[in-house]
């Protein structure tokens, strides 16, 4: 029948073409459209065998995107890292999509499949079989995904202060609601202290001292508020591990003052490497699942016995 337009879909759909052209766009400004209307745009677009300009090249499966939020691409440098290294070890090219707000859909398909960092997979991608992966867990069973097991290290990290002792401890959560700080929430649950969660913001050295003088030995804390929590011990004139023992979920900060502090390494590098050879597997094999990383554990030198 020759080249499929947009008006050859729009007929077929009983719509207009400029619905045609919002749905195939991505709907990028967000108007609003019925969910049986743009499935039966996509139905009528993939039986008459419509072929966007855009992907108009052969699939090689040697290009790779990677689509997130400009805050997320300044806020994952190890991340990437790992992403370029294993990609130029697969020798895959990649090719960056930034655009703020919506991912861009019709673009992302220039590549041979995507890597999501942050923001959600589109549902109008995953339901055209589009191969890809995203980097942190994701609820949704149909995306692929790469993830650090942040429940099983933030478990060994009070497992640690279980057998040093320690049964009463105060946990200092992220504000942020994030996957990954449930996760360690999930981990810090299954210990056998009597752990409180305290959100770690407003601490100050009357707090630190009170909880000190009911008994508290350890404090488990997150990355996001270590170098606070750190700020309100010296203001307490807490001694880390004479006074109180510390933990940090993670690493604490490049430059942090003191004895190395216990906790587990998060492998953010391992992970960028890791989700591109589970894309390189989606797009060669169309199937992916769910892999989680191991976190190194790291002694350090601030978790004591209980005397």
């Amino acid at each position: 029948m020759g080249r499929v337009r947009q008006a050859d879909i729009a007929r077929v759909a009983g719509v207009s073409q400029a619905t045609v052209s919002v749905v195939l766009g991505g709907n990028r400004t967000g108007i609003r459209l019925a969910e049986s209307t743009r499935r039966r745009v996509l139905e009528a677009a993939r039986r008459l065998g419509y072929a966007d300009p855009l992907v108009k090249r052969p699939a090689c499966h040697d290009l790779f995107g990677i689509c997130a939020a400009t805050p997320a691409f300044e806020a994952h440098q190890p991340v990437l890292a790992g992403v370029e290294a294993e990609a130029a070890a697969l020798g895959k090219d990649l090719i960056m999509f930034t655009a703020p707000g919506p991912a861009p859909v019709r673009r992302t398909r220039l590549a041979d499949g995507c890597l999501f960092l942050g923001d959600p997979v589109p549902g109008e991608l995953l339901e055209t079989g589009f191969p890809v992966v995203h980097i942190g867990r994701r609820p949704d069973a149909r995306v692929p995904c790469v993830d650090v097991d942040y429940a099983s290290a933030s478990a060994e990290v009070i497992a640690r202060l279980t057998r040093a002792g320690h049964h009463r401890v105060r946990y200092l959560r992220e504000p942020a609601d994030t996957a990954a700080a449930r996760e360690r929430e999930r981990g810090i649950r299954t210990g056998t202290g009597l752990v409180v969660r305290t959100d770690g913001t407003d601490l100050d050295a009357a707090v630190v001292r009170g909880w000190l003088a009911e008994g508290v030995t350890a404090l488990v804390v997150e990355e996001a508020v270590f170098a606070a929590t750190q700020r309100v011990l010296l203001a307490a004139a807490a001694k880390v591990p004479g006074d109180v023992s510390l933990a940090v979920l993670g690493r604490p900060p490049d430059g942090a003052a003191g004895p190395e502090v216990s906790g587990f390494e998060v492998p953010r590098r391992a992970l960028g490497r890791e989700a591109v050879r589970l894309l390189a597997c989606v797009v060669d094999t169309g199937a992916g699942e769910h892999r989680l990383l191991t976190c190194p554990p790291v002694a350090g030198e601030t978790i004591a016995p209980v005397a």
